[in-house]
């Protein structure tokens, strides 16, 4: 596959395909009723067209930024692909469930709006009068999905044809506080990456890619839309609410539908193994699956043994497991696993791992020792390294920060060009990971920073610590959170540890401050603490520039809460 020598942009290939091949198969959307639509390559095409021209009737242009507020819905994908059919740069916002506190998801839709300057937004009708009302301020149209209809399409409009080099979306990071710094990916960038991780996986004809995945982080919308559309390979979509309830729907399509590639957030193979009977099982084969691509959180050897354990019975094949090391700022894929091999894991020193930061080979599964699993070598194009806190390059088996440079990479953080800066120096992207190479493959062991990945989102601890600054009863500026690895679930537990202000000792008191940290924790983030300790004055450590350690807190909170741990 050898699209970017091809095609000039993402839209040309979708437009021929329509053309010579319009009743191929291009979407299996599976409703939470069991029904079932099969969208082919031309309907694709009519369909997008129509947000297209809808689009060019309010008045947007080429460049200009669109916002797409939507469900999980086959409108998404109709709307994101007709923006780019007009030329203008779609973005996709995760839209507003009932975790989250209503006033705060809308001030962050505004406030986004406002500094990127988005000129459309495109809604489900019953949300439209709301956003209308709330935008009004920031001169952004709002578009319903029911203000578009294939009539609308007239003979005379043309698609947009936009070099290479111009931007085709934005990907956003998916902190806690919502939409952040708006990745810009150039139409280049992405054939490119289509093409080398195409390769990659050996992607071709015959495949058929099963995803619950949500179309706001970068592994549902490249992985799961953006790469089997523009090559021409069958996609069979399910909600990720109806899956997070339900994951036996997930084998069941995979099954009917002779699925053969899946991309899952680690902590996916934990939910399948514990929350899928043999019940629902009977009767269902998983042969077909080449590949499911552990990606988006670290992989664990243990998640994958379950997974291959719970499975093996159905015809899953341990080769089939695979991995990925990935980011939007380089598209999606940097590395990835070999196809029909396991992925190696590579048993090191626990002690010179934390401490040296070096991986030195162990017995496998003796004491001391940890299981680092393999992310794969790079992909095409693409070039890894290792840095230590300078910048200088580290060799083989020595940990520091991840690094790299490719054709597929960011053009720019949208409008923020003070943090591209800080990202990109002398054309490789410091990407804030910590990892080491050996024998070519990148093995991915911590943090820089102090992110928390829960079920593939990311969380920033300083988010949470001000949610709890605003509690009464906890002091303010004493509130610490930071992830405890749970081997249950198999990805991050949020643990938060608070001070009390003076004159809050009663333990029905305690019990009302943790109810309202939860709830708010909840309300705002849509986050779940697995802890919460309520401690007393100078129970935390800070720096000796007074700020609160949370790699030191953690180790203390390891220490005396969790002393097994």
């Amino acid at each position: 596959m050898r699209l970017a020598a091809e095609y000039d942009n993402l839209i040309q290939p979708v437009i021929a395909r329509a053309a010579a091949q319009p009743d191929l198969l291009t979407l299996v959307f599976i409703e939470e009723n069991g029904e079932k639509e099969f969208i082919r390559a031309a309907q694709f095409h009519t369909q997008s067209l129509a947000y297209a021209r809808a689009l060019q009737s309010i008045g947007i242009a080429p460049g200009d930024l669109v916002v797409l507020v939507l469900q999980h819905c086959r409108e998404l994908l109709y709307a994101f692909w007709g923006a780019m059919y007009l030329g203008a740069v779609p973005s996709i916002f995760p839209f507003l469930t009932e975790k989250l506190d209503p006033a705060i998801y809308m001030q962050r839709v505004h406030d986004l709006i406002a500094q990127e300057g988005v000129r459309a937004v495109i809604t489900f009708p019953g949300f439209k009068d709301e956003l209308r009302a709330l935008l009004a301020d920031v001169g952004c149209q709002v578009l319903a999905t029911n203000d578009t209809s294939v009539d609308l399409v007239s003979g005379n409009f043309v698609v947009s044809q936009p070099d290479g080099e111009r931007i085709a979306f934005l990907q956003h990071s998916s902190g806690t506080t919502g939409l952040q710094k708006g990745v810009a990916l150039s139409h280049r960038a992405v054939l490119n990456q289509i093409d080398a991780y195409s390769e990659a996986i050996q992607l071709g004809a015959q495949d058929v890619i099963v995803s619950w995945l949500p179309l706001y982080h970068d592994m549902g919308l490249i992985a799961s839309l953006v790469m089997p559309v523009v090559a021409g390979v069958p996609v069979v979509w399910m909600s990720p609410f109806h899956w997070t309830r339900s994951p036996k729907i997930l084998m069941r399509a995979i099954h009917e539908h002779r699925g053969t590639l899946c991309w899952l957030p680690n902590f996916a193979y934990n939910h399948c193994v514990r929350a899928i009977s043999k019940r629902d099982l009977e009767g269902l084969r998983l042969d077909s699956l080449r590949m499911v691509i552990n990606c988006s959180e670290p992989c664990r050897a243990e998640s994958h043994a379950m997974f291959l354990e719970r499975f093996a019975p159905y015809g899953f094949r341990e080769e089939a497991l695979a991995t990925c090391y990935a980011m939007a700022e380089n598209t999606f894929a940097v590395t990835q696993s070999q196809p029909g091999v396991a992925p190696h894991v590579d048993w090191v020193s626990t002690d010179a791992l934390q401490r040296a930061r070096q991986a030195v080979p162990a017995p496998p599964a003796s004491a001391g020792s940890t299981a680092m699993v393999s992310c794969g070598t790079p992909i095409s194009g693409c070039e890894v390294a290792i840095a230590d806190d300078h910048g200088n390059r580290l060799p083989e088996r020595h940990v520091g920060e991840v690094i790299l440079r490719s054709n597929s990479m960011l053009t720019e953080y949208y409008h923020r060009p003070d943090i591209t800066a800080q990202a990109l120096r002398d054309g490789w992207y410091f990407t804030g990971d910590m990892g080491y190479i050996a024998d070519g493959h990148l093995y991915i062991a911590g943090r820089k920073k102090d992110l928390i990945i829960v079920g593939g989102k990311n969380i920033y601890p300083q988010d949470l610590e001000a949610i709890a600054n605003n509690i009464p009863g906890i002091h303010p500026g004493r509130a610490v959170a930071f992830g405890v690895f749970d081997e249950r679930v198999g990805s991050e537990a949020v643990v938060m540890v608070c001070e009390l202000a003076d004159g809050h000792s009663g333990e029905d008191e305690h019990r009302e401050i943790e109810r309202l940290l939860r709830l708010r924790v909840v309300q705002q983030s849509e986050i779940t603490l697995s802890d919460v300790r309520l401690v007393g004055r100078k129970w935390l450590i800070k720096t000796s520039s007074g700020k609160i350690s949370r790699a030191a807190n953690r180790e203390k909170y390891l220490a005396e809460f969790q002393p097994h741990a």
